[in-house]
């Protein structure tokens, strides 16, 4: 990564904002077939009487205590589950009440419920009924997946996850008089504990790492005796911390609903040390400190995620943040994590101004350098497809990889390519390996030059997008440009730049074909206006915090480039 500043002699505003401060950041490669061999060959070894032989131990006779849960749950979610019924990002089961769901679901479901987190919903509805509901499902889950390590239900992070949801729900899973039923609860923190010793530095970058070493630091905080084990995993957690996430506070994956797990997960290891009466690791309060603007930054108007690298603009995030000690100013600029905020009036625009995340740190990277969301208060106005993470949307293979696609998200393509190869089995191709920025910051409103090299090597092009917001948020202006590289090509090459509309907004194009109203859901107008090409609108889809894919419209506007290059120009303004 280069960081070249301007010789004007300004200097960065409270977040870190320079104005003219250009920024290259270069991409590396994927994960190597040696990589992916030894972690093949270790998730084997889990399966062997040695691993097993590993687990074995004393089990405690009670827990150090019951840590506070400091993220607030879902009542209506907790009354579903009680009732049989398991809904996840889209994906819904039903099964007997008590009884676990079928195996034959997505990875991201079963990942969701071997985790345990429902238990935070489950704790809100009548105290004896979840007492008891959450006793028999954890008897269930233990009868079925305590003596064999396999994945998902040990995968190192989705264990880890379980250890931090049994102790604060502790009061619900160990009420029972069985005392058989008790010491196998007990039995499976310690065992969880020695299994995460050996296997949470094997996990990915980022995220997966982050919260196995998190566990790593419960089992030794929650089972006395456990000294050792705690010092070790803060060793490995301050590393992990280090070393996955950026230095303005991002997760490496670059997906805002992996930053809320990440915060979500040293949260509750933070309560963990506050019942302990112990002062919490340095390296985990610097870590919520910086993750914490972050993932406020990435919020649109509505209050829920705006949609990159797959997630859903969920509102948990809300929830999370709430946690937070102290108010939470939303980050406008992670020049290392890669977006870009502007916000006035009202409005709020979030710009993916980085190259797609490495192959080895996603499994569902997307090809969206150079897109862009706005909300206008709570509505949002252009959005990107999104989704492709979710349970139900993974299941749909053709419409998950269609989600990925620079055409999923509001921005230029070139002849109907993606920026950056979209690969199966979710990884990240070639493509995008170098983006530049500029921003500033004029009493007229904030703007954003922003440029990238997907295209150079195929087509000739490089893509650069200007995007300005007004200072009272009446006016997003923006151009994209073709800018012809060093070895231009002949003929000419079609582009198309598309705006994502919102569910529930009407376009109706101009008598002149060049510009459309857009009629919000609540009588609201905006107006849209293009030069460089034909514009048009076309049919979309949006998939919502439910999972579920629903219509919509987009805005396209579509042209042939010369060798020499074109440019795009557009603006959307506030009707009166």
């Amino acid at each position: 990564m280069e960081d070249t500043p301007d010789h004007d002699g300004q200097t960065a505003d409270p977040d870190g904002i320079a104005p003219g401060k250009r920024l290259v950041r270069q991409a590396g490669g994927g994960v190597s077939l040696g990589d992916r061999i030894m972690a093949r060959f270790y998730r084997l070894i889990w399966q062997t009487p040695l691993h097993s032989f590993r687990l074995k131990g004393r089990h405690p006779l009670k827990l150090s205590g019951v840590p506070a849960d400091p993220i607030a749950g879902d009542a209506e979610s907790g009354a579903a589950f009680a009732a049989g019924l398991w809904v996840f990002q889209g994906e819904v089961q039903q099964a007997d009440a008590g009884a676990l769901p079928v195996a034959a679901s997505s990875a991201g479901f079963r990942h969701a419920f071997h985790g345990f987190g429902w238990l935070r919903d489950l704790a809100l509805i009548d105290r004896a009924d979840a007492t008891g509901l959450a006793e028999k499902l954890t008897h269930a889950w233990l009868h079925a997946h305590a003596d064999t390590v396999s994945e998902p239900a040990w995968a190192p992070d989705v264990t880890a996850r379980r250890l931090l949801f049994w102790a604060a729900y502790a009061p619900l899973i160990l009420s029972s008089t069985d005392l058989v039923y008790r010491s196998s609860v007990l039995n499976h923190f310690a065992r969880a504990g020695r299994h995460l010793d050996g296997t949470a530095d094997r996990m990915p970058q980022g995220v997966q790492r982050i919260t196995a070493w998190s566990g790593v630091v419960a089992a030794g905080l929650l089972i006395a005796g456990n000294e050792p084990r705690r010092l070790f995993g803060e060793a490995g957690l301050a590393k992990a911390l280090a070393a996955g996430i950026t230095g303005d506070g991002g997760v490496l994956c670059r997906s805002p609903d992996a930053q809320c797990d990440v915060l979500e997960a040293l949260l509750m290891l933070r309560g963990i040390y506050a019942m302990r009466k112990l002062p919490c690791l340095e390296s985990v309060d610097d870590a919520i400190a910086r993750a914490a603007p972050v993932l406020a930054g990435m919020m649109l108007g509505d209050g829920a995620l705006s949609s990159w690298q797959g997630c859903l603009p969920g509102r948990h995030a809300s929830a999370v943040l709430a946690a937070v000690s102290g108010v939470t100013r939303p980050l406008r600029q992670t020049r290392e994590w890669g977006y870009q905020r502007l916000s006035s009036g009202g409005v709020v625009l979030i710009s993916d101004t980085a190259p797609p995340p490495l192959a080895h740190l996603t499994s569902n990277g997307c090809a969206s350098t150079l897109a862009i969301e706005f909300s206008d208060g709570d509505q949002r106005i252009i959005v990107n497809c999104g989704g492709a993470r979710a349970g139900g949307i993974a299941a749909m293979k053709e419409l998950s990889e269609g989600l990925r696609t620079t055409a999923a998200h509001s921005t230029l393509t070139l002849a109907d390519s993606n920026s950056t190869a979209i690969l199966k089995g979710g990884a990240i191709g070639k493509g995008v390996a170098e983006t530049a920025l500029d921003r500033q910051e004029i009493e007229a409103g904030s703007r954003i030059e922003a440029s990238h090299d997907g295209y150079l090597k195929r087509f000739g092009f490089i893509h650069q997008r200007s995007v300005a917001l007004s200072a009272d948020g009446s006016e997003v202006r923006g151009e994209d440009t073709l800018l012809p590289g060093a070895r231009k090509r002949k003929g000419e090459t079609g582009f198309a730049v598309r705006f994502h509309l919102a569910p529930g907004i009407e376009p109706s194009l101009t008598a002149d074909a060049l510009g459309a109203l857009l009629r919000l859901p609540d009588g609201r107008m905006w107006q849209f206006r293009a030069r460089g090409g034909a514009l048009g609108v076309e049919e979309s889809v949006w998939v919502g915090p439910d999972g579920l894919p629903r219509g919509t419209h987009q805005l396209v506007i579509s042209g042939q480039s010369d060798p020499g290059g074109a440019t795009i120009g557009w603006i959307f303004r506030r009707a009166s």
